[in-house]
This record gives structure tokens, sequence and C-alpha cells, in this order.
């Protein structure tokens, strides 16, 4: 197993795929198993940098749209000039011999009413790449299995649907006491329902959608901001920062919001619910498939007053104090923990390893 690879843009804390990442790595170390992983950026404060053999790609005086393409042509030499294989690939390439499927660009471009332009056609062309040249597609919702099926034609055969893992001691319930005081120390409203958003890219994420609603309702709510910083001073809008310690945000609010327009997954929901804290979820995000309610109270996007309703019955369940989700992992409908995740893949490995074809 020493010769398994990893490629990813970086090793360090950032959106949904670097976690995922970051958990694969911390997985398998706690297996004995380290890694070479791929990367541009790592960032050497992280402990998981120290439990892999890093291969840093530099992308210095190149056009930041030229990235990804030379990323591709420097993983695929690396990989031929040291034999690397397998390679589970985070990012799109075409060296992939196990293809994470965390989104789809066609998928965005239509979900956002995006036309393809010409940066946009070399990521699509790439992105078929990474999923037509693996032995095995990972997809991480029912979504991406559809849209790798639909948008590139990759064989159903070919595909296995493996939802993302969580670290399970990280994203835990806090007791009373504990989330009480993480409130305090947040400045959190004790007289409103709090709602949290987690968005570092605030278009996709439905900000907008969020921001209106916040700012003409009645109800007795409050909207938070984690992640980058947000143009909109309201009194009961408020930025929290970028937050490292995010678990402690879902344990201090009382719902999250997921209201993205596209999200493959969306580890945001799971991670919440997990913190025993329910989330309100648009219609057509992908962690809904494994939510169940009460954990999870669906709104619809394009329906007028969908979003309202939802919040509604957030705030009834917050007034007689029966929000708190006491069992959250029995809301999931599928077990999120890393060895769970860490074997299915080591047996994908196993099995290419092998020489036994398709898993």
């Amino acid at each position: 197993m020493s010769s398994l690879t990893i490629s990813n843009h970086g090793l360090r804390n950032s959106g949904g795929i670097e976690r995922y990442a970051l958990t694969l790595v911390r997985g398998l170390h706690e297996r004995g198993v380290r890694p070479t992983f791929i990367a541009k950026r790592f960032d050497p404060a992280l402990p998981e940098v120290a439990w892999v053999d890093p291969i840093r790609v530099r992308m210095t005086g190149l056009p930041g749209k030229l990235h990804d393409l030379y990323f591709d042509w420097r993983i695929r030499r690396i990989k031929a000039r040291r034999g690397l294989f397998p390679l589970i690939a985070c990012n799109q390439t075409g060296a992939a011999d196990i293809a994470i499927c965390g989104s789809t660009h066609p998928g965005y471009l239509a979900a956002m009413g995006q036309r393809a332009g010409m940066s946009d056609r070399w990521k699509i062309a790439l992105e078929h790449a990474h999923l037509t040249h693996a032995q095995v597609v990972v997809a991480h919702s029912r979504r991406m299995a559809e849209e790798a099926q639909r948008f590139h034609g990759v064989p159903a055969q070919k595909i296995r649907l493996l939802y993302p893992p969580v670290d399970g001691e990280r994203f835990s319930v806090a007791g009373a006491d504990a989330r009480q005081r993480l409130r305090e120390q947040l400045g959190l409203a004790p007289d409103r329902a709090v709602f949290l958003l987690a968005s570092t890219g605030h278009k996709r994420k439905g900000l907008d959608l969020l921001v209106d609603f916040f700012r003409s309702t009645e109800l007795p709510v409050s909207l938070v901001v984690a992640g980058r910083p947000i143009p909109v001073t309201e009194p009961h809008i408020r930025y929290l920062g970028y937050r490292n310690d995010i678990e402690n945000v879902y344990r201090a609010v009382d719902f999250t919001i997921v209201a993205s327009v596209y999200e493959p997954f969306g580890l945001v929901g799971v991670e919440s619910v997990l913190c025993g804290t329910p989330v309100l979820i648009a219609d057509g995000v992908g962690c809904a498939e494994v939510i169940r309610p009460p954990a999870g109270i669906a709104f619809d996007r394009q329906r007028d007053g969908s979003l309202g309703q939802a919040v509604a019955d957030a705030v009834g369940r917050w007034q007689v104090g029966a929000h708190r989700l006491e069992t959250p992992a029995a809301l999931l409908g599928y077990d999120p923990s890393v060895t769970v995740h860490i074997d299915a893949l080591l047996e994908l490995v196993q099995a290419l390893a092998a020489g036994r074809g398709q898993p």
C-alpha cells in the first residue's frame, strides 16, 4: 500500500474538496498508510503534511486559467516517471486511476445559467479526461453519478456511489453549558433563532436569497455568515469571519442553511447535523439524499414563500425548545465515519493493484 498516491490542488484548510483530502490523509494515517501526495500547495502548519510524501507542483509565472491544465500535465509526467499506481485524484486529471467526482462543470454552468466560454471548455475537456480515463469513478452523491453519465457518458457500471466522510470526533454534539458558552463567545442574540450560512462562494451558495429574506422578515431570527467577507451591513445579518473552528459555530447556532444554487453534496449539511444542529436544505442539494427529517427541513429556491415557510417552521421548533438533535447519526442515511469510507476506498485500491479489473 506504500505506492498509493493522492492528488489535489492543495493539502490545506479550504473548501470542501480540500477538507475531503485532509480527511483521507488522516484516515490513512490511522491505518499506517503513508501516501504520496501531489499538490500545488501544502500548509506546513498542518499535521497531515507530515503524514505524506509530498510532491509540490509550482505554478510560478503561469496565468491562472492555465493552472489546472499545467497541473494535469505535471501529474501525468510525475506519475509515469515514478511509476505511481494507483492514483486517487481529487482534482481533475487524466492521470486518475480512481477519479473522485465531487462536482461537474457542465452541471455547475447549467445551474448558474451560464454559457461556456473558452476557459470553461478547457475545464470540461479536462474533467472529461478525468472521468473517462479512470478505471473507477467515485461519485459523492447520486446527483454526481447521474451528471457523470449525462454530461460525460461514463458507464453506470464504472461508477461507485460513496458519500464523503466526516470526522465524527471533530463534528459532535456539545452539552448545553458548553453550547451556551459558545453562543456568548460568538455574541449570538439570545432572543433570536440564529441561522448559519457557511460560504466561500456567495453567489453559488445563495447569499443574495438569504439577505433578501432576513433583511425583510419580521420573524425573530438572525443570519450569521462564516467564510468570505460579505458586502452587507444589516442589524440581524452578521459576518463571523473565516473560521477554522467551524464545528463550534455549528454547535452554537440554532440552524444551518444550505441554500446553494448548485451543491453536488454539501459537507456542511452532514457536519451540522452531527453537531446536533438541523439544516434547512434547498431542493437539489446533494446532501438532501442522506439527511432525514427532523434533521433536514426542505425548501424550494424557485417557489415563492418556500424559504419563508421553512424558516417559520424552524422558528416554531426553536420557540418550544424542540429543535436540537439528540441522536444525529440516526438521522443520516449513511454511515459518515472515516473508517467506513477508507475501507471502501482501500477495497478499490486493492482490486486495481491486484489487476482484477473493474471492482
